[in-house]
């Protein structure tokens, strides 16, 4: 059975952990948001509410785990957090082929379009066509994601001189001056996200998942929101769907602890049928 330095059952459920621990003072217990319900955006996917503690220790966070170890993180000695979700042999194993016969199958789909848009970006945008980004993944691992470049090749230096609109860790700016009038049309049809489905066919990412975060934004996550990074991150998820950067950060989140608690095959190809209309509405493509 694992046990962390404390000695604590990682399997132990939230509801005995927190009876069990007692703070030392007001500064060892986190308030959270209790989740009983997630935003109407949810629509008929809502099978069951996603429940958390009204209060984490230091010791614990939602679902038992131990603390997330910032310090081992960026170290990179140790796992940000556990592994959650469905881990069933039956949906790791569905979920894997569907990946693979997905990514396959659009890629193929997509190539034409692909080829064109980096032919096309190689000859009017300076820097390379496709921008890697370290993105961070399950259990917090950090990966090498690649997308079609859509900002101007200074632009994360240009960052600090542009407003941020959204709350919490996420940056993001509607009339963001440093995407270029090709890369609005890109992000606006999200094409600039296919060549993402190499990092699914690898494994790195998966059709359905919360989207993969910076290492920078998860330095400045609550230790409850950490928890959307137990399973593998995807191309497409319930904020997805629902208006993306429309959602504030903690609805976002939310969305996500949702999934984890609903992951099944069925709530994936559901999520799956609900993208191509999301993505043609344009809806929070920014």
């Amino acid at each position: 059975m694992t046990r962390n330095n404390g000695g604590r059952d990682a399997t132990s459920t939230p509801g005995d952990d927190v009876a069990k621990s007692q703070p030392r003072t007001n500064s060892h217990i986190r308030s959270i948001p209790t989740a009983k319900r997630l935003p109407a955006a949810t629509g008929r996917l809502v099978a069951k509410p996603v429940d958390m503690p009204d209060v984490v220790t230091a010791d614990t966070w939602p679902g038992g785990l131990p603390m997330p170890n910032f310090s081992a993180w960026v170290l990179r000695s140790e796992p940000l957090v556990a592994p959650g979700g469905n881990r069933s042999h039956g949906y790791v194993f569905a979920k894997r082929a569907l990946d693979v016969v997905g990514a396959s199958l659009a890629l193929m789909l997509f190539a034409p379009l692909m080829i064109v848009t980096f032919l096309v970006l190689a000859i009017t945008t300076r820097g390379k066509p496709l921008f890697r980004q370290e993105r961070v993944g399950r259990c917090g691992r950090l990966f090498g994601m690649y997308k079609f470049r859509t900002m101007h090749v200074n632009a994360e230096a240009l960052q600090a001189a542009v407003k941020n609109e959204k709350d919490g860790p996420i940056f993001k700016n509607r009339r963001d001056p440093r995407i270029t009038r090709i890369g609005r049309v890109l992000r606006s049809f999200s094409i600039d996200e296919m060549p993402q489905l190499f990092s699914v066919l690898k494994g790195d990412m998966s059709l359905v998942g919360p989207r993969p975060p910076i290492a920078s934004e998860v330095m400045k996550y609550a230790p409850w929101q950490t928890a959307r990074l137990s399973v593998t991150p995807g191309l497409t998820c319930l904020w997805q769907v629902s208006g993306r950067s429309e959602i504030g950060f903690e609805d976002w989140v939310k969305m996500d602890l949702w999934y984890i608690a609903n992951q099944s095959l069925w709530t994936d190809l559901k999520l799956l049928a609900r993208t191509p209309l999301s993505v043609l509405s344009r809806k929070g493509a920014y």
